[in-house]
C-alpha cells in the first residue's frame, strides 16, 4: 500500500509505477483505492464511472479498468458531495454525512479488494491524502483501517519539492497509534530536484530517527505525460514558457475536470496554457473550454469574471473554441435545469457560440463511446468519416439533429447512431460530449492543422503519435533506477 504525507506528494503516479514494473517482471498486478475524492473521472467498460487516476494504473498494468479498482468516487458538488458506488450514483449527501455513511460502505470496499486479490498476483493499494488526520481518523475508510483490514505492508511517501519533508515523514509516523505504525515499512521521498549525495546526513538520520528503511529518492520530472488528479498539477504545467508554435489557452474553471485529457497538444507543437483571468489570456490561436464538474456554478463564474464575454469577442473575432463536455453544454444558447439537479436557477444563458440548447435530468450518462466525424468543414475539414473513440460523463442532455450533428457516436454494448457535437455555421467554434477526443491522433493531427492553416502558420508534417505505453515504460524506468526494487518485493514477502 502507497500512503503519503499529503495531498498531491505523488501517490497516485508511484502507484502507476509500480502496476508497470510489476507488470514488466511478468506479475498479473491491479490497482486499488478504496475512496477517491476527485473532480477527474473516467468511465470502464461496463460504464461505470471510476477516479482516473485508477484508469491510468489500470493502463499501467496492461488490464482494462474496473469498477472494483475505485468502489467509492466522492465527486464535491454544490450542494454536498456526490457518492458513486461501483460505479454508479448512490446519493449526494454532505460532508458531515459522509463521515457517518462511510462506514456502511467498507463491506463493499472490502469485497471488491477481495474479488482484485482472488484475480491478481498484486494489488497496489492506494491511500488518500494524509493517515495522521486526526479528524478523520475515527471514520476514514481508505488508508490505516484499510491497511489493517488487508493486512497490508506500508510505504510512506513525502514531497520534498514542498519543503520540510523530514517533518512531514517523522510528523507522520509520529501521529500514528502504535498498531498503525507497524504497518509501515519503508519511506520514499518524492520530487527531488538535485544531487541525492547532498541529502546524505539528512538521510541518515531520518532511518535512524524512524528505524525504517529509506526506498528510495525519486527526482522531479516533467518530460514524462502520465496523467495526474490533482489540479496542482495545473500550476506546474504554466511554469512551461512559451517556445513558440500553436498558442492554446485552456480555460481553467473553478471546477474543471478531466484535464488529463489535453496532455497530447504539447507533443503537437502546441504550447498550452490554463487562464483564470481576462488578463491571462492574450491572443491564442485556440480557446477550450474543457469538461467540469458543475457546468452551471462554472458558467456563472464565466460570465461574472468577464472572461464570457471576452471569449465570445475572440470568437466573433475569428479565434476557434473548441467546448469538450461542460464546455460544450456553455457554448449554447441556454442550460434548463427544471429539477435543479445542478443548480437552484431553472435557466442559464449560455455563450451563444452554438446553436444548442441543454437541459439538465436527473439520470447521469456514463458510456464509452466510438463514433465517426460527419461534418468536413473549418475545423473539421478533411476529417469526414476519421473514427473517434472517447467516453462520456454528464448529466446534462444536449438536443442537436443528426443533419447538423459533428459525429455519429455508438456504444461496445451496440448502442449506435446518436448524434454528437455541434458546429457553427463559420466552422471555427464546436462542441462535444467527447472527453478523449484529442487523444485521438487523426482527429487531433488534422484539427491543429486547421487551426494553423486559419492563421497563416505552418502546418506540422510530422504525425505525432501519443503513446501511453512509452510513456509508462519511460515512468517505470526512472522510477527502477531510483527506488529499491528488491526492497519492495522483500517488504511485500515479508508482509506484517
Amino acid at each position: 500500500m502507497v500512503q503519503g504525507t499529503a495531498s498531491a506528494v505523488g501517490k497516485s503516479v508511484i502507484a502507476a509505477a509500480l502496476c508497470r514494473i510489476f507488470r514488466q517482471d511478468g506479475h498479473k498486478v491491479a490497482p486499488f483505492k478504496a475512496q477517491n475524492m476527485a473532480l477527474n473521472s473516467f468511465v470502464t467498460e461496463e460504464g461505470g464511472e471510476i477516479g482516473r487516476a485508477q484508469a491510468v494504473q489500470a493502463e499501467a498494468a496492461g488490464i482494462p479498468p474496473t469498477v472494483d479498482m475505485n468502489p467509492i468516487l466522492l465527486k464535491p458538488t454544490a450542494n454536498g458531495c456526490q457518492v458513486i458506488v461501483l460505479g454508479k450514483v448512490a446519493r449526494t449527501i454532505s460532508a458531515n454525512d459522509y463521515t457517518h455513511y462511510a462506514a456502511e460502505l467498507f463491506p463493499t470496499v472490502m469485497a471488491a479488494l477481495e474479488r482484485l486479490r482472488a484475480d491478481n498476483d498484486i494489488v497496489v493499494i492506494e491511500g488518500a491524502g494524509s493517515p495522521a488526520e486526526v479528524n478523520l481518523k475515527e471514520h476514514e475508510i481508505v488508508n490505516m483501517r484499510l491497511a489493517k483490514a488487508a493486512d497490508a505492508p506500508v510505504v510512506l511517501v513525502g514531497d520534498i519539492d514542498k519543503g520540510g519533508v523530514f517533518a512531514s515523514l517523522v510528523g507522520t509516523l509520529e501521529l500514528l497509534d502504535a498498531d498503525e505504525r507497524r504497518y509501515v515499512k519503508g519511506l520514499i521521498i518524492n520530487k527531488f530536484r538535485g544531487e541525492v549525495a547532498l541529502l546524505k546526513p539528512s538521510i541518515d538520520f531520518l532511518e535512524k530517527r524512524t528505524g525504517l528503511p529509506l526506498l528510495g529518492v525519486l527526482p522531479y520530472f516533467k518530460d514524462i505525460r502520465i496523467a495526474q488528479e490533482d489540479s496542482v498539477y495545473l500550476d506546474e504545467r504554466n511554469e512551461a514558457k512559451d517556445t513558440g508554435g500553436l498558442n492554446v489557452a485552456v480555460i481553467r474553471l473553478p471546477h474543471t475536470a478531466n484535464f488529463d485529457e489535453l496532455d497530447p497538444l504539447e507533443p503537437e507543437g502546441c504550447h498550452v496554457s490554463y487562464v483564470a483571468q481576462r488578463i491571462e489570456l492574450g491572443n491564442p490561436h485556440l480557446i477550450i473550454i474543457p469538461g467540469t464538474k458543475n457546468t452551471t456554478e462554472d458558467l456563472n463564474y464565466l460570465w461574472h469574471s468577464g472572461m464570457a464575454n471576452l471569449i465570445i469577442q475572440k470568437a466573433r473575432s475569428g479565434t476557434p473554441v473548441l467546448g469538450i463536455c461542460g464546455g460544450y453544454q456553455m457554448l449554447g444558447k441556454k442550460i434548463l435545469d427544471p429539477g435543479h439537479v445542478e443548480s437552484d436557477r431553472s435557466e442559464l444563458e449560455g455563450l451563444g457560440l452554438l446553436d444548442v440548447t441543454t437541459e439538465f435530468k436527473p439520470e447521469k450518462i456514463t458510456r464509452q463511446v466510438w463514433g465517426k466525424v460527419l461534418s468536413a468543414k473549418g475545423l473539421l475539414a478533411g476529417m469526414e468519416n476519421i473514427a473517434v473513440t472517447g467516453y462520456e460523463i454528464h448529466m446534462g442532455r444536449t438536443g442537436v439533429s443528426e443533419r447538423s450533428a459533428l459525429m455519429i457516436t455508438g456504444t461496445p454494448q451496440g448502442e449506435i447512431n446518436y448524434p454528437d457535437g455541434a458546429l457553427d455555421v463559420s466552422g471555427i467554434v464546436l462542441g462535444t460530449y467527447l472527453h478523449g477526443i484529442l487523444q485521438n491522433d487523426e482527429f487531433r493531427h488534422v484539427l491543429l492543422n486547421n487551426v494553423r492553416r486559419l492563421w497563416g502558420l505552418p502546418e506540422n508534417k510530422k504525425h505525432v503519435i501519443f503513446s501511453k505505453d512509452r510513456e509508462y515504460d519511460k515512468l517505470a524506468e526512472l522510477v527502477r533506477q531510483n527506488l529499491d526494487m528488491a526492497g519492495v518485493y522483500k517488504i511485500m514477502e515479508t508482509g506484517i
